[in-house]
């Protein structure tokens, strides 16, 4: 069986002419917050509160911020300006201490090793994945291609929780 799939699903429905619900919301309650100020207030009075007002419905209306509406822009400034802001910077950089076992050279066959991890490991990563596309690149040092490990440079692990990082 075949059935017809929903598409535009995110563009709103027009309902009042070219406007949505939300837009003829918006200018509809602007135009009724500027009749009321020119109703109660003197016009050169009014005439500034006016022209906020309507600019401001026209931007609920129409306007965009980052492709999202205006008004999640002027929410999003209401909550900056309510919540508590905590800003933190420690210049100071931490090293984290990594302990370090002696390694001996495996006397029986369940025994796993890996290298021995130092202060940053992803410095690490990427230098050995950078080597192995060297060398399957075919533009690596002999240096590069014979990298040795020696017995200081593995560690025993026995059990998985030794193998946690």
């Amino acid at each position: 069986m075949q059935f017809q799939v929903p598409q535009f699903i995110e563009v709103e429905d027009k309902i009042f002419g070219p406007l949505t619900f939300k837009q003829f919301v918006f200018l509809g309650g602007g135009a009724g917050i500027a009749y009321m100020l020119w109703r109660l207030l003197p016009l050169l009075l009014a005439g500034p509160f006016i022209a906020l007002v309507g600019a401001l419905a026209v931007a609920l209306a129409f306007a965009q911020y980052n492709g999202r509406p205006f008004i999640v822009a002027i929410e999003h400034a209401f909550y900056y300006g309510v919540r508590s802001k905590l800003y933190l910077w420690n210049n100071a950089y931490k090293k984290a201490t990594v302990e370090t076992r002696k390694a001996a050279l495996p006397a029986e066959e369940g025994e796993v090793y890996i290298p021995r991890l130092s202060d940053s490991k992803l410095h690490e990563l990427a230098w050995s994945l950078d080597i192995k596309e060297r060398i399957a690149a075919g533009v690596a040092n002999d240096d590069e291609r014979h990298v040795k490990r020696t017995a200081e440079d593995l560690v025993t692990i026995h059990t998985a929780e030794e193998a946690r990082i």
